[in-house]
């Protein structure tokens, strides 16, 4: 059974940054693009970035470009997701996912398996 647990959400403050895991577990993970999205209250929910199997290729949402890093560790099954210079227009919950698509991509339906998220709250 495949799982993704995401984990590093929490409150902080305007300008502040956190760092979000997701490990993955029952999947060949480093067969899989990984990506990142996010959804906010009353908001559908929008791409926020793509990492390729290798680590090799990635790919931001304009918003968040310059300011967020995807990574990944293939031996730990785990990607990560460093977000600097937080706004608060940044508070969703962050949900992490993987597709078996070659190349980082921005469709969420795409992706095959999702994770339940973990909220990233930014206080002004």
């Amino acid at each position: 059974q495949v799982q993704l647990v995401e984990s590093g959400g929490g409150l902080v403050q305007a300008g502040g940054s956190l760092r979000l895991s997701c490990a993955a577990s029952g999947l060949t993970f480093s067969f899989y693009t990984m990506g990142w999205f996010r959804q906010a209250p009353g908001k559908e929910r929008e791409f926020v970035a793509a990492i390729s199997r290798s680590g090799g290729s990635t790919h931001y949402a304009d918003s968040v470009k310059g300011r967020f890093i995807a990574s990944r560790d293939n031996a730990k099954k785990t990607v990560y997701l460093q977000m600097n210079s937080l706004e608060p227009e940044d508070t969703a919950v962050y949900y992490c996912a993987a597709t078996v698509k070659l190349e980082p991509t921005h469709v969420g339906p795409e992706y095959n398996y999702w994770g339940q998220g973990t909220q990233v709250t930014v206080s002004s």
